[in-house]
């Protein structure tokens, strides 16, 4: 490999050299070059003063080689956080949110941007959800604690990729794997279970194409969930199921024994959740309308909130679905399907009503009707109870009868009528 040209069309022109344990090459791209804001310049000629080194770390390096911008950039560092702490005192540079400190991370912020950089570290003991680290110098002992190849790379500020551990071959190959062992890697971190679904949601072509011993660590390791927050679980889970591949990730959660340790019912409906992902994934459902495709009962939305403490919203719109999914559905007249749905909008006294029916519309793969609905204003009823004691209803109970009677007429005439010609209806009578 040594001296060996090639043009990746993601990438761009490369140089590859290798040496036994890294390989590294040379990268030139419109979107690496698009990260070197003022900001930036000016924190890597810091570093570059004081004589500390100074890398991309971990996903952005992988979108990078992606052909995609990062959203985020994280930086690692030789230097240690006191060392770095000195230098931006010196330099009269912020450093904010100092949580991160105890494992190595300051936060410098400079021309309006903030920079993250983590000092390589090694974990020296862990518990399976927390890591007391040790720093280090050594680049490819960092590298080796981190979960997954395609993520265990760096990359240089003057483009030079580090790749100690195959990450750039298996992002070419579409492959996912544990960095060294997979067993050891998820004792490490049990969430780690989930990232590796998550990533293979982003990263595998297909679905399927697991290593059968990742899949064996996996099973092996499942309980270990049982002791990660609700909280964590939850963020992984909903980006799983928002991914590629997420009906079948979901169908092996259940495979593996996974469910029982995650706040999933253990007898999930995965055939449901199977047909509404085939019919919803290309709307972009929110992760819980495809959930809600696994729940039985009201009462699965219940027990998955108490594990992972979902949101309001989130449960609302749960209990929404699993209540309405077989009883609200398109009318049978074939000029208006979308009727029995606006009319328990305009019935309903719900928060977002409009939105959770959307959600209910993807979870039932109704794309045209999805589409009406997304275009349709929700029209105000106009006539009030103050416009009836005007025409002698005065009976607070009769006024809401008269009400009801009028909403009635109103929506048969597909919301059509105005103030005067309902209220001649009420004189008539």
């Amino acid at each position: 490999m040594l001296g060996r040209i090639f043009l990746n069309p993601a990438i761009g022109r490369l140089r590859v050299w290798s040496t036994r344990h890294l390989l590294t090459m040379q990268l030139k791209t419109k979107e690496f070059q698009s990260l070197f804001t003022d900001g930036l310049n000016g924190i890597a000629d810091l570093f570059a003063k004081n004589q500390y080194e100074l890398r991309i770390a971990g996903g952005a390096v992988r979108d990078l080689l992606s052909g995609k911008r990062p959203e985020d950039v994280d930086f690692a560092t030789t230097a240690t956080p006191e060392e770095m702490k000195t230098m931006f005192q010196a330099a009269g540079i912020r450093m904010i949110n100092n949580k991160g400190e105890k494992h190595g991370t300051i936060t410098a912020r400079l021309d309006n941007e903030n920079f993250e950089v983590t000092t390589l570290r090694v974990d020296v003991q862990t518990d399976g959800r927390h890591a007391e680290v040790e720093f280090t110098t050594d680049w490819e002992k960092d590298a080796e604690r981190r979960d997954l190849t395609i993520n265990s790379m760096f990359l240089g500020l003057d483009g030079t990729l580090y790749d100690y551990f195959n990450g750039y071959e298996d992002l070419q190959n579409r492959k996912v794997r544990f960095v060294g062992s997979a067993c050891f890697r998820i004792q490490e971190d049990y969430l780690r279970i989930l990232r590796y679904f998550r990533f293979y949601g982003r990263v595998a072509s297909e679905p399927g194409e697991h290593e059968p011993e990742t899949l064996e660590a996996i099973r092996e390791n499942a309980c270990g969930l049982a002791a990660i927050s609700g909280e964590r679980i939850w963020v992984e889970l909903k980006k799983l199921v928002t991914g590629n591949h997420a009906a079948h990730l979901l169908e092996l959660i259940y495979e593996l024994d996974l469910a029982q340790y995650m706040g999933l019912p253990p007898e999930g409906n995965v055939e449901e959740m199977k047909r509404v992902w085939s019919c919803a994934h290309s709307l972009s459902p929110k992760p819980m309308t495809v959930l809600s495709a696994l729940f039985r009962g009201m009462d699965n939305v219940d027990k998955l909130d108490l594990r992972l403490r979902i949101s309001k919203e989130e449960k609302t719109l749960g209990l929404f679905l699993v209540k309405n999914r077989r009883d609200l559905v398109r009318g049978e007249d074939p000029d208006d399907r979308l009727r029995p749905y606006t009319d328990f909008i305009i019935d309903s006294r719900e928060v977002d009503i409009q939105n959770k029916v959307c959600e209910l519309l993807k979870y039932q793969g109704e794309e045209k009707l999805l589409a009406e609905m997304t275009s349709w204003t929700v029209p105000r009823f106009p006539v009030s109870g103050h416009d009836l004691r005007k025409v002698g209803v005065t009976s607070g109970k009769e006024i809401g009868n008269v009400l009801q009677g009028l909403r009635d007429t109103w929506k048969k005439s597909r919301y059509q009528m105005d103030k005067d010609e309902l209220l001649s209806t009420v004189k008539q009578s």
